[in-house]
């Protein structure tokens, strides 16, 4: 097992790793920008250590800075949380070189996956469905309009790298295709380095249904079932929830098949999330896998009992799976909903400043993963999410009711924060019936 791991992140995903390697009996040590020396994962790691000013280019992506604080400090390796170089198979190559292990795949895992157009063609040889598109990246305007005609609009277009639901646009009739190709491609560019993009059908009204998995060094690989995370704003995931209200146990069987298949055949190690999207009839697609953790892990944790920040740490350092497939019971309801400083009645601007007061609810069932305290200054030069706000119940009804009441009762003062959209949100009939698809929030106006 580590002797000390470097946390390569911040805020709450941070100090989540921080407690599961205490847990472990492993040092941590925090790296953080000059913005961030207040920060709490700073303050509360064994070591920690200054990479750079705020701006995340310089800092939290600075490769060079975070391979020097793992030796400086003696780091034998680094989890990447999720966000910045968590998907970056450039830094995890880097790692292998410099004999500091990367907790998460390697890095022709990543560099495979990454490739959003190469990982499609990947699940198709082994039999995944994948939504109907063009093979590969399009290299030119006309074999973009030749594959969208051959498909029929709507069409979506999407880039190769990255993800967060950026360098995505929905193309609604031909006079309009080469507008929003190179709106993403520019987009692309900007956000991920690679302007690469292809086309692909666009399943109406789908359902974003994720599989997520582990997987060690010796081929086990097993699921821990699906979160639903079809509540969406601007392709932004607003709250996520285990098991989906549309599961059967049928589909969740074929899905968590198809998703150990997807590994499998990537080679993949460490956990990773397979995204399908669900049409009407319960037909399922593969849209990419996310080789990282995921911030709405705490849910399939919840319902699973699974600590999926400590597999991931074991499985890094050589230890088989503590679970087998057959150890995996659902059960109960979990609900996360994303807390932002955020104004929803300015189009949900950020929201920086100094929390003045805070109250953070609790109880049986009630899990907050935030890295905020009171006198926390936001800065404006980070993800605008300050918590996260995850509930348990024996039953859907049940998870639904306590988090009205965990919502209710969640104070932040001194910035605005999206509580008040989230809990107009879960009170909403489309939520409590589960009959809500991806492209709802784009539809209702509940500001």
């Amino acid at each position: 097992m580590f002797k000390k791991i470097l946390i390569a992140n911040r805020g709450e995903i941070a100090v989540r790793i921080i407690h599961a390697c205490r847990e472990l009996g492993i040092r941590t040590v925090a790296v953080f920008s000059e913005a961030d020396r207040g920060a709490l994962h700073a303050k509360i790691a064994d070591e920690a250590i200054c990479i750079g000013p705020a701006p995340s280019s310089e800092s939290y992506l600075n490769v060079r800075a975070i391979i020097g604080a793992c030796e400086i400090t003696g780091a034998d390796a680094v989890h990447p949380g999720f966000g910045f170089l968590s998907e970056n198979a450039s830094f995890a190559r880097t790692c292998e070189k410099c004999s500091i292990a990367f907790i998460g795949p390697d890095s022709h895992s990543i560099e495979m996956l990454g490739d959003k157009a190469a990982a499609k063609e990947a699940m198709k040889g082994v039999g995944v469905p994948v939504i109907p598109g063009s093979d590969g990246a399009v290299k030119s305007f006309e074999q973009a309009k030749a594959t969208a005609e051959k498909m029929g609009y709507p069409v979506m277009v999407k880039a190769s790298a990255g993800g967060g639901g950026r360098g995505i646009r929905i193309v609604e009739s031909a006079d309009k295709l080469e507008t929003m190709i190179n709106a993403a491609k520019q987009e692309a560019l900007s956000a991920f380095g690679n302007d690469e993009i292809y086309i692909e059908k666009l399943v109406q009204n789908p359902k974003h249904i994720e599989i997520q998995i582990l997987a060690d060094n010796y081929g086990n690989v097993i699921s821990l079932g699906e979160r639903d995370c079809s509540m969406q704003r601007r392709n932004q995931k607003v709250l996520e929830e285990a098991p989906s209200p549309i599961m059967d146990e049928k589909t969740r069987r074929k899905m968590s098949k198809a998703a150990c298949a997807a590994a499998r055949v990537c080679g993949y190690k460490n956990a990773g999330t397979i995204e399908f999207l669900v049409d009407k009839d319960k037909k399922f697609y593969f849209m990419e896998m996310n080789t990282r953790i995921q911030v709405e892990h705490p849910i399939t944790e919840e319902v699973t009992g699974v600590d999926i920040v400590k597999e991931q740490i074991r499985i890094a350092a050589g230890e088989k799976l503590s679970y087998s497939q057959d150890d995996i019971r659902l059960s109960g309801h979990a609900i996360e909903c994303r807390i932002n400083a955020e104004n929803p009645e300015m189009n949900f601007m950020p929201s920086p400043g100094v929390i003045d007061s805070l109250f953070v609810p609790g109880g049986p069932g009630v899990r907050v993963d935030t890295a905020v305290y009171q006198g926390y200054e936001i800065t404006p030069y980070y993800d605008s999410m300050i918590a996260k706000l995850i509930v348990h119940g024996n039953s859907r009804e049940e998870a639904i009711a306590k988090m009205k009441w965990a919502l209710s009762e969640f104070i932040v003062d001194g910035v605005c924060t999206n509580i008040d959209f989230q809990l107009k949100l879960i009170r909403t009939d489309a939520f409590e019936k589960g009959d809500y698809d991806n492209g709802y929030l784009n539809r209702v106006k509940l500001i």
